[in-house]
């Protein structure tokens, strides 16, 4: 099974060159389809998830009947780019590509599809026998992993499959934690700061207060939680009414996650509830809106797993050491196994990603590659 390297850094350039930030994967969306549709593939079936996503288009399904009669795999990659990722120039030094430096590469998540497509090559050219497969291509998966939040389970014909999306190589991750997004108003009553500050509530005043006493950070080996924006007041002679946070919870433990975002809940109406009114001037009382929603949901696989003792199998028949690890970051494959679908992620070998020192070698493309091939023939 020789793997076309030049073919492979060409396709992989050819990718990361289709701007594809979170809702613009319409060119991305157009290219995959070309290239896989000129490999034979079926037109794809799209989905109606756009309508949910805002993204240019839907996601993705290639689907293809596997001459070996074994039970059927998915890969998944999602086709968007965090930002600055429009415009992308490759430079490649030897097998090492970057950009320029002005942009992202768009490794992430390329990497993984520029592996997927070769593998489809060297599996036509050969004529090789390949199992049941399909090939799932998200949009907005960036952005809070939309695409994959407003995919139709039932689209999904095979019940395992692999994400190809995760920095460094050698590594398969079999754990993530669970994750609740809050938003957290705290209203007060505005007045003039000059005049009569007495009549008014500082919401600023009580969110600092609420934000002091409560958890925060890295709350034990399982569990953080992060306050990342606040926004409030509107100028500095007008008592501020309301300010609102936006923050997570994090943990590996749903009894945790549940626990915690309590607390948080539990921190901010207790200062609420504590207010006093200095002056008895005051014309009103604060106000709490607390929102927490699971933004999503534990993936935790174990080495017994089925899906787990397929890659080992597939890797030790190519000689291939690979690193089962638990990670602290969400990612379609959460989603996915939320619907019940076993899903690990492979690592593509990609480094510095989210910034324009973004990276990733030919060697580890071609390796993934190689793994890929492995699984499915």
């Amino acid at each position: 099974m020789k793997i076309d390297q030049e073919r492979l850094a060409l396709t992989f350039i050819r990718l990361c060159e289709t701007d594809s930030p979170s809702r613009r994967e319409g060119n991305m969306a157009a290219r995959l389809t070309d290239m896989l549709r000129s490999l034979g593939a079926d037109p794809p079936f799209e989905d109606d998830s756009a309508g949910k996503t805002g993204s240019e288009c839907g996601n993705l399904f290639f689907r293809f009947n596997g001459t070996l009669d074994r039970e059927p795999l998915f890969f998944n990659c999602h086709m968007d780019t965090v930002e600055p990722g429009t415009g992308v120039k490759v430079v490649r030094n030897n097998d090492i590509f970057t950009s320029l430096g002005n942009t992202v590469l768009g490794s992430d998540d390329k990497s993984g599809i520029a592996a997927l497509i070769e593998a489809l090559q060297v599996i036509r050219e050969n004529d090789l026998p390949h199992i049941p497969m399909e090939y799932i291509f998200t949009t907005c998966e960036e952005i809070g992993l939309l695409g994959a939040k407003a995919l139709n389970p039932e689209h999904i014909r095979a019940q395992k499959g692999y994400a190809l999306d995760s920095s460094g190589f050698g590594r398969v991750i079999i754990g993530a934690p669970a994750s609740n997004r809050l938003k957290i108003t705290v209203k007060g009553i505005a007045a003039h700061a000059g005049l009569h500050p007495e009549w008014g509530i500082n919401a600023i005043t009580l969110a600092g207060q609420a934000l002091a006493g409560a958890p925060f950070g890295r709350i034990d080996e399982e569990s953080t939680v992060n306050f990342g924006t606040i926004r409030g007041g509107t100028a500095s002679n007008i008592v501020p009414e309301q300010v609102t946070i936006e923050g997570e919870v994090r943990s590996h433990s749903t009894e945790k996650l549940e626990q915690l975002t309590r607390n948080v809940e539990k921190t901010f109406l207790k200062t609420i509830r504590d207010w006093r009114d200095p002056s008895g001037e005051a014309r009103g009382v604060p106000e709490l809106d607390f929102k927490a929603e699971l933004d999503f949901p534990l993936m935790q696989l174990a080495l017994e797993d089925e899906v787990i003792r397929r890659v080992d199998m597939a890797a030790r028949s190519i000689d291939m050491d690979l690193n089962y690890e638990v990670a602290g970051g969400g990612s379609d494959a959460n989603i996915f196994n939320g619907y019940g679908l076993q899903t690990a992620i492979i690592a593509t070998g990609m480094t510095h990603v989210h910034s324009t020192d973004e990276q990733v070698s030919l060697q580890d493309m071609v390796d993934l590659t190689r793994l890929i091939l492995a699984l499915i023939t």
